[in-house]
């Protein structure tokens, strides 16, 4: 039985409705388990369900998404056996997120680099209810810590953090010389933000002056379920410079309680948002080639 038919949580997912263009890329999803091959941290924030790389696999196949880029995970901690796994099974067409923190040296980051591990996760985010940063991340005192050492190994670092955490850091980070990704949209809700907010209108600045990348994660900023709320916020990022916004997925949707959204039904959004297939294709095409290392896609 192929992955695809035996995995009733892909064959959920509606397949969008105009096909994706080659080479589409898929630059946020995690992979977890099988538990008895990959043991969780001990200590860790959360417990996440069984998401093996053949259900990832699975998932891609529905929605016609050729690449991927697996986010190490902060239930796994800075072990990267499941991350690497997933990624050797098909290394021309996955990339990953790494987390790591002041104990690694320069041996065991370029061994994270050659087995396709292309950036590194920095979190800045607290768990619910406690306010504490997530157990198994990294902070951006690690990545201050690190910078150098990323930028000789050429690999870029990955924020986690609310837009306002992000944009007090901004100067520091940004004097490392190291490529910066926001995750998740930058964070910029859900609140009551506004386009005006300075914050947002900061970090429109740096992006189309070049200096950041965004993953278009849209979903985890809305308040409704067709997204419209955060629609301005998205507009004024591709608008600022599409040629440094990448889309993720976020699968297995962690933290979505009963109603996860289709991913199928999000590159619809993402598709009906832009109206531009020259604009769809730099997004989920030719920006993920060129920050992950992918060979140019045909087309």
């Amino acid at each position: 039985m192929s992955a695809h038919a035996s995995d009733s949580r892909a064959l959920r997912i509606s397949a969008p409705r105009r096909p994706l263009p080659p080479g589409a890329c898929d630059s946020h999803s995690h992979v977890f388990g099988p538990f008895d091959r990959f043991p969780l941290a001990e200590s860790r924030t959360y417990t996440p369900p069984i998401a093996t790389a053949e259900m990832h696999a699975a998932m891609l196949e529905r929605l016609g998404l050729e690449r991927a880029v697996i986010v190490q995970p902060s239930a796994y901690g800075v072990n990267h056996a499941s991350t690497l796994d997933a990624i050797a099974r098909d290394p021309a067409r996955r990339r990953g997120i790494g987390v790591v923190d002041a104990s690694f040296d320069d041996d065991a980051l370029a061994a994270l680099r050659g087995g396709g591990i292309r950036g590194m996760r920095f979190t800045e985010m607290r768990a619910k209810g406690s306010g504490q940063r997530l157990v198994g991340a990294s902070g951006f005192a690690e990545l201050e810590q690190l910078g150098a050492r990323l930028k000789a190994h050429d690999i870029h670092a990955q924020i986690y953090a609310s837009l306002e955490d992000f944009i007090e850091a901004a100067p520091r980070l940004l004097a490392l010389d190291v490529p910066l990704v926001l995750d998740h949209m930058a964070r910029i809700g859900p609140s009551d933000r506004t386009l005006s907010d300075r914050n947002f209108q900061t970090l429109l600045g740096l992006l189309r002056e070049g200096r950041v990348w965004v993953k278009l994660t849209v979903f985890r900023n809305a308040r409704q379920s067709n997204c419209e709320d955060v629609r301005a916020f998205h507009d004024a990022l591709v608008n600022a410079n599409a040629d440094n916004l990448v889309w993720g997925a976020d699968w297995p949707l962690l933290n979505t309680g009963d109603g996860p959204p289709d991913i199928g039904g999000l590159l619809d959004m993402l598709d009906d948002w832009l109206g531009d297939d020259a604009i769809r294709r730099k997004i989920l095409v030719d920006n993920p080639a060129r920050l992950y290392g992918f060979e140019a896609a045909a087309g």
